[in-house]
């Protein structure tokens, strides 16, 4: 694996509120091949949202597929989350506390990939992502 595109999203009902996330993994050949969902817990914003949410995904890559393999693999991250994309291409200042250690979390696992970057998509072209993260809230609502 030398290239990967990873969708992602976070999302929190109540904002802030119950919180979760989703991944959706393709290939190079633009195949879904991994998709997972994670809930991140009962009192955040949708945009600590998102940053789990992407801290979420790049860890699940290092633990599926390896250290080694992320060293050698292209990551393009793909967020409905223009804030995120926009802090980590360094056009936004982080001017929000709680989103300052999330940021620096984030770009320290980026060091781990060979290379990643970053991509805003409309909605609409992250709708797998925001299905799983939807899945991961209503399998946590049900379980209480």
């Amino acid at each position: 694996m030398k290239k990967i595109t990873i969708y992602t999203d976070g999302g929190a009902r109540g904002n802030p509120g119950p919180a979760a996330a989703g991944a959706v993994f393709y290939n190079e050949k633009k195949e879904k091949i991994k998709e997972y969902k994670e809930y991140l817990g009962d009192s955040l914003t949708n945009n600590e949202a998102e940053y789990k949410a992407v801290i979420f995904a790049l860890s699940k890559f290092k633990s599926v597929f390896g250290k080694s393999l992320a060293k050698e693999t292209e990551v393009e991250l793909r967020s409905d989350s223009e804030l995120l994309v926009n802090h980590m291409k360094g056009k936004y200042k982080i001017e929000n506390e709680k989103l300052q250690p999330l940021f620096l979390k984030l770009w320290n696992l980026c060091l781990d990939f060979k290379k990643v970057s970053f991509k805003a998509v409309s909605r609409n072209y992250n709708k797998e992502a925001d299905r799983m993260a939807n899945e991961a809230l209503d399998e946590k609502k049900t379980l209480f």
